[in-house]
């Protein structure tokens, strides 16, 4: 039995700001365009989660009077500090020798979550169809192998792959142009890299974790406009990561902890090392007294121009952290990824109306800003392979003697996946008990994050050899899952490998670290997954 099929001018997959952004660029640029957006979360934001500090450079030109359009965008930064940690100590940064690239003061803190739902609401204003819980599953194909579209998944199956009663048949979306912006390590993007060959002859992508908890504090120890980071303990010198404090309106602290995936030791724990993080003395008083009110982790990408894959194939574009435009030493991706979607618009334009082949996407691409943008951060990430020390100081030669021109590029030497080493030869990691008040379990946070799936439906988690986590991973690497995974989705009970995959907040860590690349995420049924609120 064939699907039922709907025709469309562009299908987009993913309603983050890369696909938001163009949707409405679209629309603005020809209001008769067929154009819809798939959104596997319950709602527009449920699924995303960012620091954010924002910068507006491409929403002036996509919406260049949003201030007039009620957008959630109103508390500007107005002060920095950074601080190098010891185990009890801090050292203050002077933020005049800063690099510019991490210097915020035009820009704003704000609720990526809440800046897409705006967005949806522009995209719905000039008729863009937008389906939440409706994820995209599957890439269709014409038979001249070019992309035809996607299907959604089919619902109301249980775990056996057997139809209940509430089974629903997935449809398919056929378009001119399907535009896949998913995210970092898209499911489907994924795919398409492996399949068209875009990433041949780059380097190995690079990724992160992203831990956030959202505070409500008292008067006295909020300064609404502080943007604070800071790098050195938890961590050692040879794994790459840091934190984000970001004193948001009403009292509220979005509070972070980013680490490389590229770290060695399979003891480690990324949600443990944010949470060790926050018993420092100079977090500590932060925070003492005041409500965890949010949680959330999601996968970053950081690969830069050196991974960049192309971004175009035949009848189909990856646009935004599908792609990996995020410029990691400004720790920042929104304005990149929402500069991607505008030059995807104009495209799609030039290839509906002038059958202009889809290549002039990515050549656009590397004229705009947002290319240059990632051209000058391009060493930053590979030079931490040296550590931390030496990757500041080139840091600070690179950016600001050198401004990003230095003539020459580092290379990223190998995936994530590939940096453990064997745990025997690693020293154990003691994590404290956490107190409840400052310090949190896994059980705890998953909760807060909303999460639900469907019971009784395929996991969605699958393994390619299931016997190999405890034959193989877990005797070499005293199997990491169980401690990379933020939410405790990977347990080994009594020699038994189990997957708790109803936790899941699709960060997609798992799909990355697992060193034998046995994990593959794909799309649970639509709406499964976290509803996080303002993360």
């Amino acid at each position: 039995m064939s699907r039922e099929a709907i025709e469309y001018d562009v299908v987009i997959v993913g309603a983050g700001p890369a696909g938001l952004t163009t949707a409405i660029k679209l629309k603005q640029l020809d209001p008769n365009l067929s154009v819809c957006i798939l959104e596997k979360g319950s709602e527009v934001g449920a699924h995303i989660l960012s620091g954010n500090v924002f910068e507006t450079k491409a929403l002036d030109e996509l919406i260049p009077n949003w201030r007039n359009e009620n957008a959630p965008i109103k508390t500007k930064v107005s002060k920095e500090k950074f601080l190098f940690l010891g185990k009890k100590s801090s050292l203050s940064w002077p933020t005049w020798l800063l690099p510019a690239v991490q210097k915020n003061h035009k820009n704003y803190i704000i609720s990526l979550a809440n800046f897409c739902r705006w967005l949806a609401e522009q995209a719905d204003k000039l008729g863009v169809e937008i389906f939440p819980g409706f994820p995209a599953s599957e890439v269709l194909y014409n038979d001249d192998g070019s992309v035809k579209g996607v299907a959604t998944l089919d619902m109301g199956l249980d775990k056996e792959g057997n139809k209940k009663d509430t089974y629903q048949e997935g449809m398919e979306l056929h378009a001119k142009v399907t535009v896949f912006s998913e995210g970092c390590r898209g499911h489907l993007g994924k795919q398409l890299i492996k399949k068209f060959n875009l990433d041949e002859g780059k380097n190995p992508q690079q990724y992160g974790i992203g831990l956030k908890e959202i505070w409500e504090v008292s008067e006295q120890q909020h300064q609404e406009g502080l943007v604070m980071h800071t790098a050195g303990w938890p961590l050692d010198s040879k794994t790459y990561g840091g934190s984000f404090i970001y004193h948001a309106e009403n009292r509220q602290i979005y509070l972070g902890y980013v680490i490389g995936l590229d770290y060695q030791n399979p003891y480690l724990s990324p949600f443990d090392e944010f949470q060790r993080f926050k018993t420092h003395p100079a977090i500590r008083k932060m925070f003492e007294g005041g409500k965890r009110i949010s949680f959330g982790a999601r996968a970053l990408i950081e690969g830069g121009i050196q991974s960049l894959p192309k971004m175009y194939m035949p009848g189909a574009l990856l646009i935004g952290c599908d792609a990996g435009t995020l410029n990691m030493p400004k720790i920042k991706g929104s304005h990149t990824a929402m500069k991607s979607g505008i030059v995807a618009a104009e495209a799609i334009i030039e290839n509906i109306k002038n059958k202009a082949d889809l290549s002039i996407y990515e050549k656009k691409f590397k004229e705009s800003w947002a290319y240059k943008e990632l051209h000058a951060a391009r060493n930053v990430k590979p030079s931490f392979s040296w550590g931390l020390i030496l990757g500041i100081i080139f840091t600070g030669i690179d950016q600001i003697l050198f401004r990003g021109k230095l003539p020459f590029t580092l290379k990223h030497k190998h995936a994530d996946h590939e940096a453990l080493k064997p745990a025997k030869e690693m020293p154990k990691i003691e994590y404290p008990k956490p107190d409840g008040k400052l310090t949190f379990d896994k059980t705890s946070s998953v909760y807060l994050t909303g999460t639900n799936h469907t019971e009784n439906q395929p996991v969605h988690l699958k393994l390619k050899d299931p016997e190999l986590p405890i034959k193989y991973t877990l005797q070499k690497y005293d199997e990491p899952a169980q401690r990379y995974c933020p939410v405790g989705v990977y347990e080994v009970q009594k020699e038994k490998f189990v997957i708790n995959s109803q936790n899941c907040i699709h960060c997609k860590t798992c799909d990355i670290k697992e060193p034998s690349q046995n994990i593959t995420w794909v799309c649970p049924e639509g709406g499964g997954g976290p509803k996080y609120g303002n993360m």
